[in-house]
């Protein structure tokens, strides 16, 4: 850049030589001008991470495969959760039941000094030949053997009041569980879950009321039956101590009073009409009600059928032809 020449008595001026710019291009642009905020330290945003590609599979497969493996560890924490659950509910409730079964035992008698009772006796009015007039308080027959009936007297009880008697331990949870279910669907009590060994227990040992408190006594005498007796005992026990109606208990005095027989001799028509009795004996004894006595020795024959204890062939043989010998003894 060079200085002109001075005038005399003029004002010296600044010449720019050399340079092709014009006034227009010394302009400020607006983004060289200073702002405030241009005053203040920007902040720095760290640079983003930039996903790295696998270096096998493609991102699908990896998304996939992290998908999965959340679910499975979710899966795994609910199962342990589950099971965890599980099995301090069940703690709980076997401690529960012990409790119970304790605080039971405790207005029992004391379990080793349990005995089957004797039978009450009865008071027979005989007259001078030797004939029975009369017969006073329970009408009770001899006991009989398990070995001297036939086969299919016990099983008639067996398959229509208790099917699993051989397979459970004086409790049924299954029966209980089928009762149950039944009732609920009949809106009422149509089924009972007693098993053979608990009605045993409640005729041997307790009164008749229906309350919880004799009901779960009941399930712990006939734990107590079962462990001290035999399956063979306790059905040996059960026949001859059942009641049957008007003043009949045992099968051998049941048979004596409807069919005017002994106990060995009753037909399977017969045996069924009697199992049938146990559920309502006021209600189905033949002597009052024979159609329904016989109706019920049927339902008690299909079971019997079903259970495969007698053949098919053999209950509707029964059904269609009943062979009844309707001769009660007198009382």
């Amino acid at each position: 850049m060079a200085w002109g020449q001075k005038k005399r008595g003029g004002r010296k001026e600044p010449v720019f030589s050399g340079f092709a710019t014009s006034l227009s291009e010394l302009r400020l642009n607006p983004l060289d001008r200073i702002t405030i905020a241009d005053d203040k330290p920007a902040r720095r945003t760290p640079p983003r991470k930039k996903a790295t590609a696998p270096r096998s599979d493609g991102p699908r497969k990896l998304t996939s495969g992290g998908r999965k493996g959340r679910t499975k560890k979710r899966t795994r924490g609910s199962l342990s959760r589950l099971f965890y659950w599980s099995a301090v509910l069940t703690l709980w409730s076997v401690i529960a039941v012990v409790g119970v079964l304790i605080y039971i035992g405790a207005h029992l008698p004391p379990i080793q000094s349990l005995e089957i009772p004797k039978r009450p006796p009865t008071i027979q009015i005989i007259a001078a030949d030797g004939s029975v007039l009369a017969t006073r308080g329970e009408m009770a027959g001899s006991n009989v053997l398990l070995k001297d009936l036939p086969p299919y007297l016990p099983n008639a009880f067996i398959a229509i009041e208790d099917r699993r008697f051989h397979s459970h331990y004086g409790v049924d949870p299954l029966g209980i569980l089928r009762a149950a279910v039944a009732n609920v669907l009949h809106r009422g009590v149509s089924q009972g879950g007693s098993t053979l060994t608990q009605q045993l227990a409640k005729n041997l040992f307790l009164p008749q009321e229906r309350t919880l408190e004799r009901k779960l006594q009941e399930v712990e005498l006939a734990l107590w039956l079962e462990r001290k007796h035999s399956k063979s005992q306790i059905l040996e026990l059960y026949l001859n101590r059942v009641y049957f109606g008007s003043g009949a208990y045992g099968v051998e005095a049941a048979a004596q009073k409807y069919f005017g027989k002994p106990a060995k001799n009753v037909t399977l028509a017969e045996a069924a009409m009697l199992a049938g009795l146990v559920k309502s004996p006021s209600r189905l004894a033949p002597d009052r009600n024979p159609e329904g006595a016989e109706a019920r020795a049927k339902i008690v024959l299909a079971a019997m059928a079903d259970a495969h204890l007698i053949t098919a062939q053999q209950a509707r043989a029964t059904t269609a032809n009943p062979s009844y010998a309707m001769k009660p003894a007198s009382a």
